[in-house]
């Protein structure tokens, strides 16, 4: 467990071209988080703002346990969501 705030960087290699991995790290990166704690994913700027396509799968495994808000795109074309535990 991550007993605080933290980063996961989602956004190169396998990510660039591989959505389902981004969703499933992203939703492991939630798991590992602690309560009361936030993680920031750092997603490709390929498949847009993640809050259309990670949002849906966050809510859907962790409900209301969890709440999300897009922070902005990157310098470097990434986008983060923060998502709050």
């Amino acid at each position: 467990m991550i007993a605080k705030s933290w980063s996961a960087s989602l956004e190169h290699g396998e990510y660039e071209t591989d959505r389902e991995l981004v969703i499933r790290d992203g939703l492991e990166a939630v798991e590992k988080t602690a309560a009361g704690k936030h993680v920031n994913l750092v997603t490709p700027g390929v498949f847009g703002n993640p809050a259309e396509y990670l949002t849906p799968a966050l809510k859907k495994v962790f409900g209301e346990a969890v709440s999300c808000k897009y922070i902005d795109q990157c310098g470097c074309g990434g986008h983060v969501l923060r998502v709050y535990k």
